[in-house]
C-alpha cells in the first residue's frame, strides 16, 4: 500500500488516493481462488477440480478480482489513514479508480476528519462552587425514610380513611359511561397522600369507611401518556375494602442493627452524615466543573462536522435503549407509552450531544497543548478499574477497548483537573430555603444478621422514595 495523493479538499475533509501493488493483488486473488474453487462447477471437471485458467476463461478474468479488491481495501485504507496521521469521524466515501492485474489497483477515499479546535481561555477561569452543608434535619429525614421503609402495616377499624393510610380498593374507570382499557384494579394498595394516582383521586377516598362504595370524579392531565384519555373527565367506581396504617419501628439501637451493618444508632447517624457529606461534596465538585467547562466550550472556535453530532446522538439513543432493556422495556414500547415519534425522541438528545462533542474536542485540545500524557501505570490502573466495574477480566477488556482510547480518556480527565485547579473559585453556601436535590446512598445492609421482627407485609413506598432508592443503587 502507498498513498499517491493526499490533499485537504474542505475544512474537515481529506482526499486520499491509495495504491495497492500488483503483488498484493495477486496474493489476495490467489486466496479468493482457494476459498471459492471448491464451490465452482465447470462442465467436464469434478466440482472443485477445474483449473483456474479454465474457470477464468469460462467466467471471465475478473471472477476473483472483485472479491480480492474487497478483501484488500479495508486494510489498505486503515494503513493509509495511519500513515497520513488523520482521524476519521465518519465512514469514508470509497471510489475505485483503476484496476490492472499487472500494476495493482488504486482507489480514492474521501474522509471526514476530526476538526482542529482553537482554544479560548481555559486557565484562571472564575466560577462559584456551591457548598451543601449537612444539617441535623437531613440526618433525621434520612432516618425517617428508613423507618418508613421498615414500617409494618396494621389493619385499622372503627375510623374513616385519612392521609398516610394505605387504602385497599377495587376500582373501575368509566368515560361517558363506558369502561376504558387499563382503568380497572382489584385489591390495590394505595397510599393516601402519595399522589401516585391522578390528581384528586386520593383526596376523595379520605373520609370513607371500610365497605363504602362511591364515585371518584377526576380529569386526566393534558400530558397523560394515553392519547385517548388526555384532558378527559372520568368517573371511577370505588369500593374501600380495607384501611391499613403504618406502624413505625422505634428509633433505637435495635433499629440500627436491623437496617444497617452498625450496632448502635449513633454509628448509623455518623455513617449517614459521612455519606451525605461525600455525596454533597461530589455534587459541588461536579457542578463547579460543569460551570467551568461551559466557559471552555463557549470559548472554542472551529468548524465541527455535523456528522459528529449525529454520531453522538446515535450513541446516546443506543445507551438509553440499553438502560431500558435492563428494566425489561424496549425502546419501541417506551415511545408508544410516551406518545413520542422516533424523530422527536432522537432530537431530544441533540443539545446534550452538541455539548458532549464540543467538550471532548476542547479537552483533547487542552491535553495536547499541555502535553498531558498518561503513564503506563495510569493506563493499567484504569483498565483494572474498568474491569472491576464491568466484572471482566483485564486482558479480555484490553481486546475490546483499545489502549489509545483509554489513554485519551485519562488525558481528558487530566485536562479537567487542570481547568479546575487553575480556576478562581468562590465558595457559596446553599441557602437553607433551597430544596435539597441530593440523592443519598443507602447504608450497607449487614448480611450476617436477620431481623427478628415480624411484619404483616411490606409498607408501600411513595414514588419519590422509590425513585431515590433506584437512583442510589
Amino acid at each position: 500500500m502507498s498513498i499517491t495523493s493526499h490533499q485537504k479538499t474542505a475544512a474537515n475533509t481529506v482526499e486520499l488516493e491509495i495504491a495497492v501493488s500488483a503483488e498484493e493483488l495477486k496474493a489476495a486473488t490467489d486466496k479468493v481462488f482457494q476459498r471459492r474453487v471448491k464451490s465452482i462447477t465447470v462442465p467436464g471437471f469434478r466440482k472443485g477440480k477445474a483449473p483456474r485458467s479454465i474457470i477464468e476463461k469460462m467466467y471471465g478474468e475478473g471472477i476473483f478480482l472483485e472479491e480480492a479488491i474487497n478483501d484488500l481495501y479495508p486494510k489498505a485504507y486503515r494503513e493509509a489513514i495511519e500513515e497520513a496521521k488523520i482521524e476519521p469521524v465518519a465512514q469514508a466515501d470509497i471510489e475505485l479508480l483503476d484496476v490492472d492485474k499487472e500494476k495493482g489497483f488504486k482507489f480514492k477515499a474521501i474522509v471526514t476528519v476530526k476538526p482542529e479546535i482553537e482554544l479560548g481561555q481555559y486557565k484562571g477561569l472564575a466560577a462559584e462552587k456551591t457548598i451543601y452543608p449537612v444539617e441535623e434535619e437531613d440526618i433525621e429525614a434520612e432516618l425517617n425514610r428508613q423507618r418508613q421503609r421498615g414500617a409494618r402495616l396494621i389493619t385499622v377499624e372503627g375510623r374513616p380513611a385519612q392521609n398516610g393510610d394505605i387504602a385497599v380498593i377495587d376500582f373501575e374507570g368509566f368515560m361517558d359511561g363506558v369502561p376504558f382499557q387499563g382503568g380497572k384494579g382489584e385489591g390495590h394498595n394505595l397510599e393516601l397522600g402519595s399522589h401516585s394516582f391522578i390528581d384528586g383521586f386520593e383526596e376523595q377516598i379520605v373520609g370513607h369507611n371500610v365497605g363504602d362504595e362511591f364515585d371518584v370524579n377526576v380529569t386526566f392531565p393534558e400530558e397523560y401518556h394515553a392519547e385517548e384519555l388526555k384532558g378527559k373527565p372520568a368517573v371511577f367506581k370505588v369500593k374501600l375494602l380495607e384501611i391499613k396504617e403504618k406502624q413505625l419501628p422505634d428509633l433505637d439501637d435495635e433499629f440500627a442493627k436491623d437496617v444497617s451493618e452498625f450496632d448502635t444508632l449513633a454509628e448509623l447517624r455518623e455513617d449517614i452524615r459521612k455519606r451525605y457529606t461525600e455525596t454533597r461534596e461530589r455534587r459541588s465538585k461536579d457542578e463547579l466543573e460543569t460551570r467551568l467547562l461551559d466557559q471552555v466550550i463557549e470559548g472554542i472556535k472551529g468548524e465541527i462536522p455535523e456528522v459528529m453530532y449525529d454520531n453522538k446522538v446515535e450513541e446516546l439513543v443506543r445507551d438509553f435503549g440499553y438502560r431500558l432493556q435492563a428494566q425489561g422495556m424496549s425502546l419501541d414500547l417506551y415511545l408508544q407509552y410516551t406518545g413520542m415519534d422516533e424523530n422527536t425522541f432522537r432530537e431530544g438528545f441533540r443539545e446534550q450531544a452538541v455539548r458532549q462533542v464540543k467538550m471532548r474536542l476542547a479537552l483533547e485540545a487542552i491535553a495536547a497543548k499541555e502535553n498531558l500524557v498518561p503513564t503506563a501505570e495510569e493506563i493499567q490502573a484504569e483498565y483494572q478499574r474498568l474491569a472491576t466495574s464491568y466484572a471482566m477480566d483485564v486482558e479480555q477488556l484490553k481486546k475490546m477497548l483499545p489502549e489509545k482510547d483509554v489513554a485519551s480518556d485519562i488525558a481528558c480527565t487530566k485536562a479537567i483537573d487542570l481547568v479546575r485547579d487553575s480556576a478562581v473559585v468562590t465558595e457559596v453556601v446553599e441557602e437553607k430555603s433551597k430544596k435539597d436535590a441530593d440523592v443519598e446512598e443507602k447504608p450497607k445492609k449487614k448480611t450476617t444478621r436477620k431481623s427478628t421482627k415480624k411484619t404483616a407485609e411490606p409498607a408501600q413506598q411513595t414514588s419519590e422514595e422509590t425513585a431515590q432508592e433506584q437512583e442510589a443503587e
